[in-house]
């Protein structure tokens, strides 16, 4: 029973690995044809911006988590109705937040804007990027919700197609964009939305393969449930608590970066390229662990979650120093692929030995995010990200502010990280 979970669950995350891994390598191929341009400030006005777009789509990032974990219950449950149901409830809210945000691109544009710290130079490619990428909203947000979906009932090669899909269309939308027609960063924003909505027509094939009209004509009466919809709005709201206060960290951290100088928002912005790419190795790991530990909580199968969280948890870790390891012991011939500018390497220099620490605690900070996910215990990451928020990072971020000293910033962003594995271990020990 043993080796045949360790298999499904390998086989699974392996999948998850390939999908995501897609994705990082996609936003670095965008790096280099955007930090390989005779001016720097593409690439630092897309840094900008994207911090803004985490805000509007991550803040949203519930259609996705709240997805997984209570599809992946109701498969545990063997409840067919409740499967649908929670698909068409996510697609229904993101299809209305997505609208809603393309007929406020306006206010929020100039509002995000203006509490952004850049040159004038760096802000207006960060607007054109903007300008473009916010008409893919709609698309973007309900691919959250078909991701989740696919991922909690363990449909790996759905998600992988879903991901090769967005990501390869990405890829050459944006060397035809910004390199042969030179776009820039407008060129960046509109390639990642074309590629959001080719990425929604493969979703709704796929899911038109498998659903039946007729199945969704009889479930659809039960989607504004009173009771479900309680239950949702309580999950995503501790879910979108947790994710603004992450988004705000890691905002927060890009932002005190560029005020800096556009040198340190440039290196900071190559080394959080590496934390992304290790983040989507490891949550390959982590999706595993949201979709089995839903299905076993469904199931009732409290006993199998402790292995679960062993196996998922030593493998994260190892991943995750594996990747740090590799990109502190070469950072030229790695970073160089990304950027020719002298003075942007020099800065990866002097900061790539705090990937170690961070990504270190960051990988068991991931896996965990899964596991609660998994089991729907919004409050518990909740209450973990504001504590590693609030006190891990800000007390440290506002003394590298005070002096300037980038160093001191890599260090609130690890005790960040830190704080989340600690408070999220503490609240394992108590569910298995």
């Amino acid at each position: 029973m043993r080796d045949s979970f360790w298999a499904s669950f390998l086989r699974l995350a392996g999948v998850n690995i390939l999908s995501n891994l897609l994705v990082p390598l996609a936003g670095l191929l965008d790096v280099a044809f955007l930090g390989n341009l005779a001016e720097i400030r593409h690439l630092a006005g897309v840094a900008i911006a994207t911090v803004l777009f985490n805000y509007l789509y991550w803040t949203f990032g519930f259609l996705r988590m709240g997805t997984t974990g209570t599809t992946a219950q109701a498969v545990g449950r063997g409840d067919g109705d409740e499967v649908l149901l929670t698909g068409l409830r996510g697609g229904a809210i993101a299809l209305m937040v997505g609208l809603g945000i393309v007929l406020l691109q306006a206010p929020l544009r100039e509002i995000g804007f203006a509490l952004l710290s850049a040159t004038p130079e760096v802000k207006q490619a960060g607007r054109d990027y903007y300008n473009a990428m916010i008409w893919g909203a709609p698309a973007t947000l309900l691919n959250l919700v078909w991701m989740g979906w696919f991922l909690g009932r363990g449909k790996g090669r759905e998600v992988l197609l879903l991901s090769a899909v967005s990501n390869g269309v990405n890829v050459v939308l944006n060397y035809w964009l910004i390199v042969r027609l030179g776009w820039a960063s407008t060129g960046a924003g509109a390639a990642t939305a074309l590629s959001q909505y080719a990425m929604l027509a493969v979703a709704l094939g796929l899911l038109s393969r498998e659903v039946a009209w007729a199945q969704v004509q009889a479930v659809f009466p039960k989607v504004w449930n009173a009771a479900a919809l309680k239950s949702l709005v309580l999950l995503n709201g501790n879910i979108v608590i947790r994710t603004f206060a992450l988004i705000t960290t890691f905002a927060l951290f890009t932002n005190l970066s560029s005020a800096m100088g556009a040198t340190v928002l440039a290196a900071n912005t190559l080394l959080l390229q590496v934390v992304t790419l290790a983040a989507y190795f490891i949550d390959g790991l982590a999706f595993a662990t949201e979709t089995y530990a839903g299905q076993f909580h469904g199931a009732g199968e409290g006993n199998r979650l402790r292995a679960l969280a062993k196996l998922s948890g030593g493998l994260s870790l190892a991943l995750g120093l594996a990747i740090a390891l590799l990109f502190a012991l070469l950072p030229q011939p790695l970073f160089r692929l990304l950027t020719h500018h002298a003075d942007v390497l020099e800065g990866v220099r002097q900061s790539v030995w705090w990937l170690l620490p961070l990504l270190g605690f960051g990988s068991l900070a991931y896996m965990l995010d899964g596991y609660f996910l998994g089991i729907t215990a919004g409050n518990v990451l909740r209450t973990s990200a504001l504590i590693s928020s609030l006190l891990g990072f800000a007390p440290i971020a506002a003394i590298a502010w005070h002096t300037q000293s980038n160093a001191l910033l890599w260090l609130a962003l690890t005790c960040f990280m830190a704080a989340r594995m600690v408070t999220l271990w503490l609240a394992l020990r108590q569910t298995c």
